[in-house]
């Protein structure tokens, strides 16, 4: 089976393609933007003419949620319209579609944990960009949402709370405790989308490790994990961040992994866990 990663060169594409590279009987392509922009429609189509994928796992995207608030074109360029424009090759070419998505579709306001069939309502430009990119999906289609992806490259939350205990002294570690999440970590997780896309399954899944917190108390876990003393670590309000963030962000996005749960499948663990799988990784590798 051939199967085509878009965004290959990101912390979850990368991951991807190592798991579906281990596969038997997979033959997996990865592009990373360098090698396909989705917002070029010519380029999707000779990218996909080329690979001739019977699954398409579309893994790019622009992620960077304060910069989508001040470039709305740029977002729905990449977000959406990219989106559309691998549905449209992956359709042409008779390939299955997967796309990855966001707890940033939601407001956060519910109060408890979001279920695939609750109304979106996005508070942010990207979100609504990525909420349209979902929009542009099909009922045979598969969409995962997800939310506070750690792994091994790239930007994130584990590699910045390691790398300001690197070079931070003895200044303390700020971090907001008053949203919530649930970290999910690219390896599991890409497991599971492979799982999804590969098996075709229709419909949106939600997927994250297990156990809601918020970033202070990820950030607490962090530091814990790395030998330091949780009270580096102070919860702040996020109407204290200075400067304040441009774009507003989801106070309870945890999401509920119902339709893997209904249909019996198996979740992905507790969140500390992976985190000290994740960590074990990159201390091998000298980052903290």
């Amino acid at each position: 089976m051939r199967v085509l990663v878009t965004g290959a060169g990101g912390q979850l594409g990368h991951d991807l393609l190592a798991v579906l590279q281990a596969r038997d009987g997979i033959d997996a392509t990865g592009l990373a933007h360098s090698e396909l922009d989705v917002a070029d429609r010519r380029s999707v189509e000779d990218a996909i003419a080329g690979v001739r994928p019977e699954v398409v796992i579309h893994a790019a995207a622009w992620t960077a949620v304060d910069a989508c608030e001040s470039d709305p074109d740029r977002a729905y360029q990449v977000n959406s319209l990219g989106t559309r424009h691998v549905v449209e090759a992956a359709r042409a070419h008779g390939a299955h579609a997967c796309l990855i998505s966001t707890d940033y579709v939601f407001d956060g306001m519910a109060g408890r944990a979001y279920l695939e069939w609750d109304e979106p309502h996005p508070l942010s430009v990207y979100g609504r960009s990525k909420l349209w990119g979902e929009r542009e999906m099909g009922p045979e289609d598969t969409i995962v949402r997800t939310s506070w992806v750690c792994g091994a490259d790239g930007s994130n939350m584990l590699r910045t709370v390691l790398r300001m205990l690197r070079e931070g002294g003895d200044r303390p570690l700020r971090f907001v405790d008053d949203q919530w999440g649930c970290p999910t970590f690219t390896p599991g997780l890409a497991s599971v989308v492979a799982a999804l896309a590969l098996e075709r399954r229709p419909g949106i899944y939600h997927v994250t490790h297990q156990g809601p917190t918020t970033w202070y108390g990820f950030a607490s876990e962090i530091v814990a994990g790395a030998g330091g003393s949780r009270d580096r670590v102070e919860p702040i309000s996020t109407s204290d961040l200075d400067p304040p963030r441009p774009a507003p962000r989801p106070a309870y996005s945890v999401l509920d992994n119902a339709a893997m749960r209904l249909q019996g499948m198996d979740l992905l663990e507790d969140w500390h866990d992976a985190l000290v799988r994740l960590m074990v990784v990159l201390h091998e590798r000298g980052e903290w």
